[in-house]
């Protein structure tokens, strides 16, 4: 039990920064939910998917890191969530500013890595069970939110585009970021020396210094667009 609370505690606390953040032109508790929802629901495509590419791995040594991290790890769970989005998301009458896209995006990984994570739980054993439900509370989920952040970012940044050429290059970015940010994320982990310890430090300071960035980006969008609005309307 306090397992699942160690895991779930972040979970919680993501959700509530996020609805507070989004301040401005908040979105409804019903959209939330339902992007949550559907990152439950994919979650388990998601699993399908791994395993079978896992079974189906020929390789050894650092090509099968290498394979594990990027193809069944990234490729997997980012290409699910950013077609989600793209089925989802692009028909969303509430979309109207491009904060709303990383919203959507956060949501959509919550709800991912909750499953993800509840999942890690039952398969452990007994000993290790609160030192994996720690790791994955820090660290795992955190780090969803910033692959979160760079889907939303380039999402909201093609749905917006008006040049059809750069909205093509930014649906490729959609998927194609945050597969390598994820791929380098589990290759580190993976790795095992004692000296990446201090590479996934400086590699998880600087992704969450690069997502935030994009992060606040959109919201003064969003402040701007919600004082440009207020002004108006008293004139």
């Amino acid at each position: 039990m306090i397992a699942f609370f160690i895991t779930l505690f972040p979970v919680i606390c993501f959700i509530l920064w996020i609805y507070y953040k989004d301040k401005y032109n908040r979105e409804s508790i019903y959209i939330l939910l339902k992007y949550f929802i559907l990152g439950i629901i994919i979650s388990f495509f998601a699993i399908i998917t791994e395993k079978v590419l896992i079974d189906k791995n020929i390789f050894e040594d650092d090509t099968n890191l290498i394979y594990t991290a990027f193809i069944v790890a990234g490729c997997t769970e980012e290409i699910i969530k950013g077609i989600t989005l793209l089925i989802f998301a692009n028909r969303e009458t509430s979309y109207d500013e491009k904060l709303d896209g990383i919203i959507y995006s956060i949501f959509l990984s919550l709800g991912f890595a909750t499953v993800e994570n509840i999942i890690y739980i039952n398969y452990e054993k007994s000993v290790s069970i609160f030192e994996i439900a720690f790791s994955r509370g820090i660290i795992s989920i955190p780090a969803h939110v910033m692959f979160a952040i760079t889907m939303g970012y380039y999402f909201s940044k093609y749905k917006f585009e008006k040049n059809e050429v750069k909205r093509r290059q930014n649906l490729i970015l959609v998927f194609l970021i945050p597969i390598l940010l994820h791929g380098i994320f589990d290759f580190i982990l993976m790795m095992g020396y004692k000296w990446t310890i201090i590479v996934f430090i400086i590699y998880i300071t600087v992704l969450a210094r690069i997502n935030l960035d994009k992060f606040n980006k959109y919201m003064l969008y969003s402040k701007k667009r919600f004082f440009d609005r207020l002004k108006h309307g008293k004139k």
